[in-house]
Order: structure tokens, then C-alpha cells, then sequence
């Protein structure tokens, strides 16, 4: 069956299922969003492949939402799609995240209902933190933002030895009410060892595959010991592969502010 075809019945199918709250963005007629709660959106771009050789696009408007539950989002839309590659997904995309943002939500609410003062042991671990921190000297640099169609991308970078410092590091920059607030903090990290070996990571954050760009551009400048984030503040405009240029444009920016590479 041609996608046209297809993309036509699945959309009359979501608007049959949930009404109103299914929303055409655009006169184009494959841009589309839906809002899970107050501060959980997606936001759905259909494409000439979609459903026969690709999934769809989609932007994730999240900011109250951590990186770990983003990260839970992206690998179950990964994994509904790898289940129906040729068929259409976009139903069980959205019922698998009203479902991990209920099962986030009913977390939060047993976290607030939890005793004033922890256990023992999580004040040791938060001490031991505490001591840990006191002993390093993180010099983080941001770098200037970057604007388009009313999206924010703007670059944090720190020198780090360890994964400790990596771990270290973004929760200094998570402490800054703004940047928690992000709706991607995409982040990478190369450290060279003591034995010239690399160890290397990286982050999306909810924002697919631009982790791994923003770490091949680490890979390309060949800098080591370095961490760099990158965050976004969606605009609700989808930007396309416009945003990768600027979150690879954001990071290198911020490491010229740093004086590691040459601007």
C-alpha cells in the first residue's frame, strides 16, 4: 500500500482515538503534535518514507521530565518501531509515553510523600558527595547562545580526567534552574587514560542521534579530557537537520571560549 495511503488512514484513525487533543501544525498536513499533560508534549512530523522504509521525526517538549525517563522514551519508541518496521507506530508512540510519564509522575508523588530526613546511608552518600565536589576545581565555561525560530542552544564546557568528574559536572550545571530546565541537555565526553587509551560517551537527552554527532565532532577535533553540553530550549517550531548545525555550531563555540580549539 502506498504511504500516502497508509499515513491518510493512520491519521483519520488518531483523530478518530483522540480527538481535539490530536493537533494539525501546519497546513501541510504532517505536522502534527499532542499533549500528554502540562508539561509533557510531542510533536510528529510525518515524511515520504513513513511507514514503509522509516519512522517518523518527533520533538519531545518535556522539561519537568529527567534524563534517564527521556532516555526510557526514546529507547521504547526505538523498540515499537524495530517491532512494526513497515507498519504504522505512531498510536503506540503515544500510548507508551502517556504510559512512562504516568509511571514517572506516580514516582514522584511516593518520592514527595517519602520521610523529611533520609536514610542513613543516602546522608552518607550525600555527604561523600558533598566532600568530593569540595575537592575539585570545575572551571565551566558557557559559551553565547545561539537563536532560530525561537529555539535556544547554547554550549557548557569542562575539563574532566574521570567519569566521576563527567557525573560531577552535570550536576553543577543541573543545579542551574534554567539549564534543569532544558528540554535537551545533549552532552559528550572524551577522557585519554593513564594507559593512552580513550573512554568516550555520550548523552541525547531525548533528542535523537545528536549525542553521537556531537561526539564524532569531538572525534574529528581530536580534543580529549573534555565534556561538553550542549542544551536546548525548544521553541515549538521543529527546526529540521538545522539543529544539529547548531548544536555542533553551539559546542564549538563554547570550546574556542575555552581556548581548546581555534575559532
Amino acid at each position: 500500500m502506498d504511504n500516502l495511503v497508509q499515513q491518510k488512514d493512520e491519521l483519520e484513525a488518531l483523530s478518530s482515538i483522540y480527538g481535539s487533543d490530536w493537533k494539525e501544525e501546519s497546513d501541510s498536513s504532517c505536522y502534527f503534535s499532542i499533549e500528554i499533560d502540562d508539561n509533557v508534549k510531542v510533536y510528529i512530523t510525518l515524511n515520504s518514507e513513513y511507514p514503509s522504509n522509516s519512522p517518523p521525526s518527533y520533538q519531545l517538549q518535556a522539561p519537568s521530565l529527567d534524563r534517564s525517563t527521556k532516555q526510557q522514551i526514546s529507547n521504547g519508541f526505538e523498540e515499537i518501531y524495530l517491532e512494526n518496521i513497515g507498519g504504522p507506530v505512531i498510536f503506540q508512540w503515544i500510548e507508551r509515553l502517556r504510559e512512562i510519564v504516568s509511571d514517572w509522575k506516580e514516582k514522584q508523588k511516593k518520592e514527595t510523600h517519602r520521610e523529611v530526613n533520609p536514610p542513613d546511608n543516602k546522608v552518607e552518600l550525600q555527604t561523600e558527595f558533598a566532600e568530593k565536589m569540595s575537592n575539585k576545581n570545575y572551571n565551566i565555561v558557557t559559551g553565547p547562545p545561539i537563536q532560530d525560530r525561537k529555539s535556544t542552544f547554547q554550549g557548557h564546557f569542562c575539563e574532566v580526567k574521570s567519569q566521576e568528574d563527567v557525573r560531577c559536572v552535570m550536576n553543577i550545571l543541573l543545579e542551574n534552574k534554567k539549564i534543569a530546565q532544558a528540554t535537551h541537555n545533549i552532552s559528550a565526553y572524551r577522557i585519554k587514560t593513564d594507559t593512552g587509551s580513550i573512554l568516550q560517551d555520550c548523552d541525547d537527552d531525548g533528542e535523537n542521534h545528536a549525542g553521537g554527532r556531537l561526539l564524532h565532532l569531538l572525534q574529528i577535533l581530536n580534543v580529549t579530557n573534555v565534556f561538553v553540553v550542549v542544551s536546548r530550549w525548544y521553541g515549538g517550531v521543529q527546526l529540521g537537520p538545522d539543529r544539529f548545525r547548531h548544536i555542533n555550531n553551539a559546542a564549538r563555540q563554547v570550546l574556542g571560549e575555552a581556548g581548546v580549539i581555534k575559532l
